[in-house]
């Protein structure tokens, strides 16, 4: 497995714990980080999606929100919603690794960690959030109302 599957997979764990316990039972990344055995590499990535996701959260939420057709985020699985978090992030957010790349990823760890239905739903909300005009921090910023 590639390190950067890897940092995505660590940053979902540590993203979900997130979810579980808020912020007052969040362990500090590194210390989380202690649990696992993986490179320093892996571990930079996944710290700055954790620090990112956590950052962006709000804007991210309203892109996943306006691509999940019938779906409200409180109805999606825990795993599921931190998935699309991760790589609506990089995006949205991050100009080094191509849509189609993020995609990938996200369906590969959604079959890993999720259920069976879970790669294709993914799959669509990250495929209908790409087909439009404008992916990236521009749209983000539109789709939070903090248009410049």
């Amino acid at each position: 497995m590639g390190t950067r599957r890897t940092a995505r997979e660590l940053a979902l764990q540590a993203l979900y714990q997130l979810e579980l316990v808020g912020e007052a039972g969040l362990l500090p990344f590194d210390a989380f980080c202690a649990h696992f055995q993986v490179s320093r590499k892996a571990m930079d990535y996944a710290g700055t999606l954790f620090a990112g996701v956590r950052e962006k959260m709000a804007e991210i939420d309203r892109l996943i929100s306006k691509h999940a057709q019938n779906w409200r985020l409180e109805r999606m699985s825990v795993v599921d919603r931190t998935i699309l978090r991760i790589a609506v992030f990089e995006l949205a957010f991050r100009d080094d690794v191509p849509a189609s790349v993020v995609i990938n990823e996200a369906v590969e760890i959604a079959k890993r960690f999720s259920t069976d239905d879970s790669g294709s739903f993914i799959n669509g909300i990250l495929d209908a959030m790409t087909r439009e005009k404008g992916v990236g921090p521009e749209s983000a910023t539109k789709a939070a109302g903090t248009e410049k």
